[in-house]
């Protein structure tokens, strides 16, 4: 019995596990290829890919490199995995490879060297080492080949050219001649391509050369459609396409041999301020070579093949020809006699129509959309018043945020250079309220007047004696200059120091309409600085400047600095054009700025005459052995009045330049009928466009191109201020919609007690003298020292002497409707005999930011 037990204890345990132990034994049953019982069976290579399969790889003479990792797949296309490859090569004395690694050498690896020196360690050239050739490396894996893989083998590349294709390519090879560059997948199926060079029914026959070249290039026997061959001498329109070809070099002098058929496939990217890539804003370039035309604008192209980078050329994307804006209900565009009206807070789509110089439509652009009065009427695509006022609206194309080209490419088939649209007068109705702030060049005081509120605010004590003031569009920030240093203060509510700096002396001339950005004059220094709104120095140069003015795009300012006008632009950095500059003549220094409506250059007051300059640059283009580079001249002449102006201010709508001078008796107002560029019927209505070019000729073998910059004209009509004897005059200020305009000025001696008020004629033409009339100012008044027009057109401010107040002027009657005393008085250190302390000062620095009535 206890035998029967014990059996049956032991079957209990050892059936399971002997029947566990035959589950796990089991073997999965294999998955064949052809869904069959024997064959293939997924997971066993059956390819071997190597890249780049159509192109190879590129290796100068003696040089070392590597086959990339190859990719094995089974019968599915499944990834399949390779303990090991075996390279091999077709012609170890041109393309070697490392049996074991894939590591490449241009020519033979060292083998059996003795010495100690281990196999494969130093790469000796190919004998034939002043021709060069092709070999094919393969790897094989599991009985399995892969494709064979072209290895480029020839001399020291020393450069690339891209240029056009070749006529004949034995005498003049090109890549384009190479089998290596023929796009297998862009043949047509009818195509015969043997390894070397493509036959077609009109070439049965296209030997290869001993250069390497095709005897026919295959861009010839079989063109891809719809791409056209790189030509140097043109820009290609958005979309367009161009096959890339280039010229590679080896030696230098009169060792240089032409190997572009020896060299393999180029690697074509664009040159970036931070890094190479095949895709720019301009241009984008496919792996076979083919560049795509994307926005305007010009780039520099490079091209690498065995590890040797060249700057190879050039490449244009059309510029602009025309931009015309327009709106809906906008008719006869560029008079103010027939404005468009957009209610606030009411958006108004804008639409620019843009044409390349080859008349084909743009799209994508950058476009900047400037304002003339951003703070009531801001300008986008839309436009949308936030208060009431009258602006002009114009729409930019503008490098380097659109046609931006190299500096030294620079106007080359009109790259690089900005374009504007027509502009769009446009009213906003209503009546707005006003924030005025008043201070004066001998108090240490400044006070506000908000006239939504009933209570005046008291004077605000500033650190030191002020000797400018300027207010930034949105009105937040008030920057004040002196002697001791800057002042800036929030305005955002009630006034506020923000900040002060001893180590920014000097005179606050204006300020960018962003608000990003003052100019700042030391004349103690004698420089002239840029400063952002956080007090850092943007960039500094010599000279005092006396005005300054800004383009409504913030990008560049002009300042009248005596003798030398000073332009900063962000793009093409300082120009300083002074009297003795060859070519930019300035016959008298510069007292003030304008710039011109659309802002496509500047009026400059001066003793005689009063000039004007264009933003279009004036380009000389010189062409040697294929290579154009551009040398530019900055904003060249494009205009001049023989009169003298010592103050001077541009009309919104783009007709008029005004300027008054006391250099004679009495005063006088010089008003400019202004057309702009010079030949255009319809003055401002019209695209704006730098030219493109007027003369070309060629000497010696090199070819030289002047490219000439705007040009305008004027018709000066002069008014008689006959009821003032300024002493000098401090202002000319026109309202926004260019309707009136308002002299301030200095007396000598005497009491003319006058504000003169000008009207421009506008019918039957905009030309010709307007009508002057003269506001007599209350009180004791004798001058008006300064003064500013509200947002909305309704009312002038102008601080006079005489009565140390200001006078509030009713634009409508061109009456003296009531008084503000500010109050301000005397600075401790300016106290004298003649003004003692808690004197009275008058008002002569004014600045306002416009505001809702409620």
């Amino acid at each position: 019995m206890r035998r029967f037990v014990t059996l049956a204890v032991l079957l209990l345990f050892s059936i399971p596990f002997g029947v566990s132990i035959s589950g796990c034994a089991k073997n999965a049953a294999p998955v064949f290829c052809n869904k069959g019982d024997s064959g293939l069976t997924t997971g066993q290579v059956t390819a071997i890919t190597l890249l780049p399969n159509i192109y190879g790889i590129s290796l100068n003479f003696a040089e070392i490199g590597q086959v990339n990792a190859p990719s094995a797949t089974d019968c599915n296309g499944a990834n399949a995995s390779v303990g090991a490859y075996t390279y091999g090569t077709t012609d170890m004395t041109i393309a070697d490879v490392q049996p074991n690694t894939g590591r490449l050498c241009a020519g033979s690896w060292n083998r059996n060297s003795g010495g100690g020196i281990p196999d494969y360690t130093y790469c000796t050239a190919p004998a034939n080492n002043k021709v060069g050739g092709v070999a094919y490396i393969s790897a094989s894996a599991d009985g399995v080949t892969s494709n064979p893989l072209p290895i480029y083998i020839h001399p020291v590349v020393t450069s690339i050219v891209l240029g056009g294709p070749s006529s004949n390519c034995a005498t003049d090879p090109t890549t384009a001649c190479s089998p290596a560059s023929v796009n297998l997948t862009a043949l047509p199926t009818n195509a015969s391509f043997s390894g070397s060079c493509p036959t077609s029914t009109t070439y049965p026959s296209n030997p290869q050369l001993p250069n390497g070249c095709c005897t026919v290039a295959p861009g010839t026997v079989y063109p891809i459609t719809g791409v056209v061959p790189y030509v140097e001498n043109r820009c290609f329109s958005q979309g367009a396409t161009a096959q890339l070809s280039a010229r590679v070099y080896a030696g230098t002098g009169a060792n240089q041999t032409n190997i572009s058929c020896l060299a393999g496939h180029l690697q074509f990217s664009v040159q970036g301020s931070t890094s190479q890539t095949a895709v720019s804003p301009v241009l984008s370039i496919d792996q076979n070579g083919v560049a795509t035309a994307n926005q305007p604008g010009s780039v520099l192209i490079s091209a690498n093949i065995s590890d040797a980078a060249s700057s190879a050329g050039f490449f244009s994307t059309c510029p602009p020809k025309s931009i015309a804006l327009s709106a809906p209900g906008a008719q006869q565009m560029g008079t103010p006699a027939n404005p468009i009206v957009v209610n606030q807070n009411n958006p108004q789509p804008l639409q620019a129509t843009i044409l390349d110089t080859q008349g084909n439509p743009l799209t994508g652009l950058t476009l900047g959309y400037e304002s003339t009065s951003p703070i009531t009427i801001p300008a986008s695509s839309s436009l949308t018043p936030a208060l009431a006022g009258s602006a002009s609206i114009s729409a930019i194309c503008e490098p380097p945020n659109c046609n931006s080209s190299p500096y030294n490419q620079i106007g080359l088939f009109g790259n690089g250079k900005p374009i504007t649209s027509n502009s769009i007068n446009v009213t906003a109705p209503g009546t707005n309220s006003t924030v005025l702030y008043m201070a004066s060049t001998q108090s240490q005081y400044i006070e506000s007047r908000d006239f939504t509120q009933t209570a005046d605010t008291p004077p605000f004590l500033l650190p030191y004696v002020p000797n400018s003031m300027v207010i930034t569009n949105d009105g937040s920030t008030i920057y004040m200059g002196s002697s001791t240093g800057l002042m800036v203060l929030n305005a955002v509510n009630t006034l506020a120091i923000t900040r002060t700096d001893p180590t920014s002396p000097g005179t606050v001339l204006a300020v960018s309409p962003d608000g990003s950005t003052i100019v700042l004059s030391d004349p103690v220094k004698q420089i002239t600085t840029l400063q952002n709104s956080s007090g850092s120095a943007v960039s500094t140069y010599g000279g005092v400047g006396t005005h300054a003015e800004f383009a409504p795009d913030s990008q560049t300012v002009y300042i009248a600095a005596g003798n030398q006008l000073l332009i900063y632009s962000s793009y093409t950095g300082w120009t300083s054009i002074t009297p003795s500059t060859p070519g930019n003549p300035l016959i008298s220094p510069v007292n003030d700025v304008a710039i011109t409506v659309p802002a496509v250059g500047a009026y400059f007051a001066g003793p005689s005459p009063t000039t004007a300059r264009g933003y279009c640059h004036s380009s000389t283009a010189t062409t040697v052995g294929g290579v154009t580079t551009e040398t530019n001249t900055f904003y060249p002449p494009a205009d001049s009045a023989g009169v003298a102006t010592d103050r001077i201010a541009a009309t919104n709508d783009g007709l008029h330049i005004l300027g008054a001078t006391t250099t004679t008796t009495p005063a006088n107002l010089y008003d400019l009928s202004v057309e702009i560029p010079a030949g255009n019927a319809n003055g401002p209505s019209v695209s704006i466009a730098c030219p493109t070019g007027t003369q070309t000729t060629t000497t010696g073998g090199v070819t030289t191109g002047i490219t000439g910059g705007l040009t305008f004209s004027n018709t000066v009509s002069t008014v008689h201020l006959s009821q003032i004897a300024a002493g000098s005059i401090t202002g000319v200020l026109p309202t926004s919609d260019s309707s009136l305009v308002v002299v301030t000025y200095t007396l000598p001696t005497g009491s003319a007690g006058t504000l003169p008020a000008y009207l421009p004629a506008y019918a039957p033409a905009a030309s010709g003298a307007g009508t002057v009339s003269y506001i007599k100012l209350s009180g004791t008044a004798t001058a008006p020292l300064a003064g500013v027009i509200s947002g909305d057109n309704t009312t002038i401010y102008a601080g006079t002497a005489g009565d140390d107040l200001v006078h509030l002027i009713n634009r409508g009657t061109l009456t003296d409707s009531s008084t503000l005393a500010p109050g301000l008085t005397v600075a401790p250190s300016l106290v004298s005999p003649t003004l003692p302390a808690g004197s009275l000062v008058p008002v002569n620095l004014l600045v306002q930011k416009p505001r809702k009535t409620t």
